[in-house]
């Protein structure tokens, strides 16, 4: 077989063109602020082009996967767009993830380059260490230089020798939108985790239909609390860039106050959330702090319990709110939109601009309206598949033999009403067998938080010899006084019998994921 070389289109646009563009038509506009850097979108490209170099310098050839280790920051916003601008494919990893998963990740997707904290423990990466990931020919240190210089067979740089030795010229332009851009590993809260692949063409798609219905534009400020690991989070960064408007680039929620005070300060319009960070807002005076900057509020990751949808627009009745699902396998797939919620507030709404979902039962008949089954996705946003892993690719991702089509099938139990909105139900290993009958752990989750002090509820199935599966509340609440007999009380005035929890268990605060959500895994 003859070389092949590609044709770049022009007209089909790739992920780095959302800073490139952005730096063409608004060079002196500040793109990032971080870390008590305010920077402009000339001198983000700027940064970004001497990465890309630096990484050339390193070898990393189109296709080859680049990986980032990192809290949020201006090293891992540059550091994408640098590895996009080589034609490679940029792997964030959280970095609370641990040694032994990091280890993992890098060898799965068998990383080239690791882009890393001096202060990371690298052992087993770098140094005079046997390679645990052989593929590793480079890496780049962010931060104070480590005290003891590395040697060995993997290359170091440092980010200050790359700002002082590598060219700010932009690199050639060799990808096609069919090329993967990134690989984004889900939370893997079971089993090893699965790195989802997406081409140009899934996340300009996504980026666009949800630039679309948040009619976002210049003048909008994005304020990001979430990590550029986590899909939700990385999304604010690549749509910001492309509507060229400014990202404050925060690292957690973990002080409200300082987050709130920068709002005010930088006249923050857009703000993405979670479930769990809304719980942490809501009991706070707000008076304060001028939020009056604020258009829109999004939720995704879980749906908002109704409750703290009309806590939060009271909070804000001058925001407009959106409700939104998606998971990674598909980026954003459903959002309601804002005139809805008086009329719908469970539903998390209708598919995004430019796409198509639908329920199924198990035996692929789609269901009608009120009956409960199986999102199923079809869309440009579609990603292709899991890294390396057919099985479970052919499991989520299958194609339509009539139309060649890619599906994705969700594993997410939904039904809709009579007017086409979509109203999640549960997680199809989250439904709790009790007394022979079906238990929906949302629908009584749902029920609790209507308890005006309880702030987070996760509700789970454990063994029972009786029952089957016995439910089980796990309630954090603001009112100390609050006992499981009232809680167990409403739950009977509101719930059917075989949905009322036998067991209520007071926390303090419950298990979370890196991104934010509860995790179920670890309450028993």
């Amino acid at each position: 077989m003859g070389h092949t070389v590609a044709t770049p289109s022009r007209h089909a646009t790739l992920v780095r063109d959302f800073l490139e563009q952005s730096a063409d038509r608004l060079p002196g506009k500040i793109a990032l602020v971080c870390d008590g850097q305010r920077l402009t979108y000339h001198e983000v490209d700027q940064i970004a082009d001497r990465v890309a170099h630096a990484l050339f310098d390193l070898g990393v050839k189109r296709g080859d996967r680049v990986a980032i280790f990192l809290q949020n920051s201006v090293e891992t916003v540059t550091g994408i767009f640098g590895i996009l601008k080589t034609g490679a494919v940029f792997v964030v990893i959280n970095p609370t993830t641990k040694h032994d998963k990091l280890l993992y990740i890098l060898a799965n997707c068998r990383a080239t380059v690791l882009i890393a904290d001096a202060r990371a423990d690298l052992t087993g990466l770098v140094g005079e260490t046997n390679l645990t990931v052989p593929s590793l020919r480079g890496c780049i240190l962010c931060g104070p230089a480590p005290a003891t210089p590395i040697s060995g067979p993997v290359r170091c740089l440092s980010f200050q020798q790359i700002a002082a030795q590598y060219p700010a010229t932009r690199p050639v332009r060799e990808n096609i939108d069919l090329d993967l851009a990134c690989l984004i590993y889900t939370s893997g809260t079971t089993g090893d985790p699965k790195g989802v692949m997406s081409d140009h063409s899934n996340v300009v798609f996504a980026a666009s239909s949800i630039i679309e219905y948040l009619e976002n534009g210049e003048r909008d400020v994005v304020i990001n609390l979430l990590p550029l690991s986590f899909d939700y989070g990385l999304y604010q960064l690549l749509m910001t860039f492309k509507f060229g408007g400014t990202l404050v680039l925060e690292r957690s929620f973990a002080y409200p106050a300082a987050i709130l005070k920068r709002i005010e300060q930088e006249k923050v319009t857009g703000f993405p959330g979670v479930p769990t960070l809304y719980a942490l807002l809501l009991p706070m005076d707000l008076s304060a702090f001028d939020l009056s900057s604020l258009r829109y509020l999004t939720n995704t990751a879980a749906a908002l319990p109704v409750s703290h949808i009309e806590a939060l627009r009271k909070k804000f009745p001058h925001v407009t709110m959106f409700s939104m699902y998606g998971l990674t396998e598909t980026k954003r797939t459903l959002y309601l939109p804002p005139a809805e919620l008086d009329r719908r507030p469970g539903s998390v709404g209708r598919p995004i601009p430019g796409t198509e979902a639908w329920i199924e039962n198990e035996s692929g008949q789609r269901l009608a309206p009120g009956e409960i089954g199986e999102l199923v996705v079809r869309g440009r946003h579609v990603m292709r598949g899991y890294w390396e892993a057919p099985e479970l690719t052919a499991k989520r991702y299958r194609i339509d033999p009539a139309t060649g089509d890619r599906f994705c099938y969700t594993n997410d139990l939904f039904r809709t009403d009579a007017e086409g909105f979509f109203y999640f139900v549960s997680r199809k290993d989250d439904i709790i067998k009790s007394r022979g009958e079906k238990v929906a752990p949302k629908e009584v989750e749902s029920t609790i938080h209507g308890i005006a002090s309880v702030r987070e509820v996760a509700v789970i199935g454990i063994a029972d010899p009786v029952l089957g599966q016995a439910i089980k509340a796990f309630v954090v609440t603001t009112d100390p006084t609050l006992t499981e007999k009232q809680i167990l009380a409403h739950c009977r005035a509101n719930l059917e019998d075989y949905m009322v929890p036998k067991l209520v268990e007071f926390c303090t605060e419950l298990p979370k994921t890196s991104t934010g959500k509860i995790k179920k895994t670890d309450l028993t």
